[in-house]
């Protein structure tokens, strides 16, 4: 009965109305991470049944240039890539992506994300999935791109896409043009206009400006472009008075830690919230600030729970949208509003 109920929940969800485009939106961080593995089909199926507007995949290239869903370069936290392929390691003691094909990566099980400790695998956070159990793979982004778009048309909703492409420095120093190859695959799956919905994302402002300048005329394409902000000092010349104007030339919005938004110096009863987001709207950006996470070790000592974390940042700060391992809380947060 409890399972029949889930599923009769689930499907409630898929199929209401939810907010439009340019209202606030629920970006699935690695899909419904916060309940299954990060970056598997299944995460991102369930976030899709929770409700998420948005669905992220983090893109890195393996040595046969095939695009994979994966957050790290490397295999090690995610995979038993150190049980299949011992002798595979760099120097560093690290197995990365770029060194095995697609086909050796499909014999991986992905597993829920963990840290060594003592020769012990550890969970990162200790309440969710165990490790090592079930059966998941590590995908190709066109895999996740038709799961996304089949749900689209078996439901009649209209979720979108919402890649990153991870180190394009590290790649290119490695022979791949990983941008390129992005912003390729996003014009054969008909991602092509700025109403299309997809943000692609990146740390790295050069190659946001390739991107913009270089790679989506010559594609021929246009999509809206986010600029990542982990901390000031990276981009200094982005948090003067104004930065927001200046990027506003090379990007549409930006996916700002939300500790940019919020001094986690703040208190409960003080509350910092910096000029970020008043810069960037005045600038005509987007910005949807990461991670959000209900685990309680995960909720700065400013907000009383996650719900009120969600409010200082969705309706005090005013942020568009926000990245999260639990889509269906923050979507049920907005609906109640």
């Amino acid at each position: 009965m409890r399972a029949t109920k889930t599923v009769t929940a689930l499907l409630v969800v898929i199929l209401m109305p939810f907010k439009t485009y340019a209202q606030k939106i629920v970006i699935a961080h690695r899909g419904a991470s916060g309940y299954l593995p990060e970056h598997t089909l299944e995460a991102k199926a369930m976030a899709y049944a929770q409700g998420a507007h948005f669905i992220e995949q983090d893109l890195v290239m393996t040595k046969d240039d095939e695009l994979i869903v994966l957050h790290d370069l490397t295999l090690n936290r995610t995979t038993n890539v150190d049980e299949k392929f011992s002798e595979r390691a760099r120097d560093d003691g690290r197995y990365y992506a770029i060194d095995f094909t697609l086909d050796e990566i499909r014999t991986l099980s992905a597993t829920e994300g963990f840290r060594m400790e003592s020769g012990r695998k550890v969970k990162e956070f200790s309440n969710r999935f165990p490790i090592g159990k079930s059966a998941f793979r590590v995908s190709t982004f066109q895999e996740e791109i038709e799961m996304i778009q089949g749900l689209n048309t078996s439901t009649g909703r209209d979720v979108g896409i919402y890649p990153e492409i991870k180190q394009p420095a590290f790649h290119r120093k490695e022979g791949k043009d990983i941008s390129t190859r992005v912003v390729e695959v996003l014009k054969d799956y008909g991602y092509t206009r700025k109403d299309s919905k997809v943000f692609l994302q990146t740390f790295d402002y050069d190659e946001l400006v390739s991107i913009r300048e270089e790679i989506l005329p010559s594609v021929g394409i246009e999509v809206n472009l986010v600029m990542l902000l982990g901390n000031r000092t990276d981009y200094p010349w982005m948090f003067e008075p104004d930065g927001m104007a200046k990027l506003a030339f090379m990007a549409d919005g930006i996916g700002p830690s939300f500790d940019l938004i919020v001094d986690r110096g703040s208190e409960m009863r003080a509350i910092r919230i910096t000029d970020l987001v008043a810069q960037a709207h005045g600038a005509g950006l987007h910005v949807h600030p990461y991670t959000f996470r209900a685990n309680p070790e995960a909720v700065p000592h400013y907000a009383s729970d996650f719900e009120n974390l969600l409010e200082i940042h969705y309706f005090r700060a005013g942020v568009d949208g926000i990245f999260t391992d639990f889509p269906d809380q923050a979507v049920d947060f907005l609906q109640s509003r």
